[in-house]
């Protein structure tokens, strides 16, 4: 957003300083292009400030692109009247209303990359939990008894077929979220992205895993 703004800027005061060149009316044309980009700047402000108390629902991303895209085209008018008149941009007046400006404009980017990011993580997780069929089923087997008593994961306690034998329970109906780190991250085979539980256990010799499709 901070980029497209940068360079929507430069645009816009190489137009603002050929339109001032053209005589009266390039410079005319120019100042109500401003005129007619400042009234869009109010609304935007508005619609941010009701959608960050919500008041309006704008989704994660809406008050930052709102009050950042407002500022942005507040700051873009200003420039091409300024450069209609055949000043230099930013007055010495204004460079701290600028600086605060494009301050904020950055934090509204940042703020709506943080949006995005939970949005397309929310989003993530609620297709894996639609289609958890595709992650390999697992079979795990451990000395110690987990007490998980999740639903669709079944405990089985295995024979004393040798003595000295290291594990003592299985568990089946789990699936392979993610292996990373040493250490795998299992989720029952009714997990919900909503309120499902989770399992992480080292990938290591206290444990046997066995793995399977569907």
């Amino acid at each position: 957003m901070a980029l497209c703004g940068a360079l929507v800027g430069a645009l816009g005061y190489h137009l603002a300083t050929r339109a001032a060149g053209g005589g009266a009316d390039g410079v005319r044309t120019v100042r109500w292009v401003c005129l007619a980009v400042t009234a869009l700047v109010v609304p935007l402000l508005v619609l941010g400030f009701l959608a960050g108390f919500e008041v309006v629902d704008a989704g994660p991303m809406g008050t930052p692109l709102l009050i950042g895209g407002a500022l942005l085209l507040a700051v873009l008018a200003r420039l091409m009247y300024v450069r209609s008149t055949g000043a230099d941009y930013p007055l010495t007046g204004e460079r701290a209303a600028l600086g605060i400006s494009v301050a904020i404009v950055v934090l509204c980017s940042y703020w709506a990359v943080g949006g995005y990011a939970q949005q397309k993580g929310t989003a993530d997780a609620e297709q894996l939990a639609h289609h958890l069929y595709r992650r390999p089923a697992v079979i795990l087997d451990t000395s110690e008894r987990l007490h998980l008593g999740w639903e669709g994961v079944r405990e089985t306690v295995l024979p004393e077929v040798a003595e000295g034998a290291r594990f003592r329970y299985r568990y089946e109906g789990l699936r392979l979220l993610a292996h990373s780190g040493g250490r795998m991250f299992l989720v029952p085979r009714t997990w919900t992205w909503q309120s499902g539980n989770g399992l992480i256990l080292p990938f290591d010799a206290t444990v046997r895993v066995a793995f399977h499709p569907g």
